[in-house]
């Protein structure tokens, strides 16, 4: 059992720093990445741009899944990678790690994605 604990304190210690490199690498301060609640919103504000209600979504059980996975396809898109890093960033978060120790380099907030495209076009039809 102590075995499994230090694993697991040590796979959540490389998470921190992946979280700190990806912010970095986003031009922010890498401590912002390390502070719960307060790097969701810098993330979903500031590095992918979204509305600050994004943020509202993921307290929802549920629905913070599908919005969870739109922010990180966000996210993976403004470094310039495909959906086949999104997978990987829900698969022991693995993706966080090639964000952040690979060669991915921020390029920007992509723009509209699938999600804000649609929520669009709901809104346009009624």
């Amino acid at each position: 059992m102590f075995l499994l604990t230090i694993i697991y304190l040590a796979f959540i210690i490389a998470l921190f720093v992946a979280h700190w490199k990806i912010f970095e690498k986003a031009g922010r301060p890498g401590w912002e990445g390390i502070i719960p609640i307060y790097n969701l919103y810098i993330l979903i504000t500031q590095i992918i741009k979204k509305e600050w209600w994004w943020i509202l979504l993921c307290l929802i059980p549920v629905v913070n899944i599908i919005a969870g996975i739109f922010i990180v396809h966000a996210l993976v898109k403004s470094f310039g990678k495909d959906v086949g890093v999104t997978i990987l960033c829900f698969i022991a978060g693995i993706g966080y790690f090639i964000l952040a120790f690979g060669d991915a380099k921020y390029i920007g907030p992509q723009g509209e994605d699938e999600a804000d495209k649609l929520l669009k076009n709901l809104g346009s039809k009624s």
